[in-house]
């Protein structure tokens, strides 16, 4: 299968993803396809920073690796933006069936900072792992029937 159809880039119009008149990015005249570029580097670049700060967490730089963590967390989250548009992502990330993963992944992503550099480290990895498990949960939401699936196969 091209990659064209299995991104849907070819059956799906602006209007019918935006929900709109006009594309969301109108303004700033970008195309499906850098669209699709500017999440893939925004996934890849947070991932990256993410994962320097993990090697900083093993050279001992607690404060160091919370912040790159952190920072690299919320640019794989802007990444979305590019496909949907920043303000229809916001108004997406608050609807009932994420907000409690959305605020779950941001209290998550303040207390890895706050542990990095006030509390004992080792809570600084208790909140990197209920980050990820938010920002995975909060992405699940995105895929019908994932969660329902995820529940099944942890047994909830």
């Amino acid at each position: 299968m091209s990659q064209r159809k299995w991104f849907n880039l070819e059956a799906q119009t602006d209007d019918a993803i935006f929900g709109g008149n006009q594309s969301a990015y109108s303004g700033l005249g970008l195309t499906r396809t850098q669209r699709l570029g500017g999440f893939a580097a925004c996934y890849v670049g947070g991932l990256g920073v993410s994962l320097l700060g993990a090697i900083l967490l093993f050279l001992g730089a607690t404060g160091a690796f919370a912040t790159l963590f952190g920072v690299g967390a919320i640019l794989s989250l802007l990444g979305t933006g590019f496909l949907i548009g920043f303000k229809t992502q916001l108004e997406k990330m608050f609807k009932p069936v994420r907000v409690v993963a959305t605020v779950l992944l941001f209290a998550a992503i303040v207390m890895t900072f706050v542990s990095a550099f006030v509390l004992p480290a080792i809570l600084c990895i208790v909140f990197v792992i209920v980050q990820y498990l938010a920002f995975l949960w909060y992405s699940l939401s995105y895929i019908p029937y994932a969660r329902t699936l995820v529940k099944g196969w942890v047994g909830m």
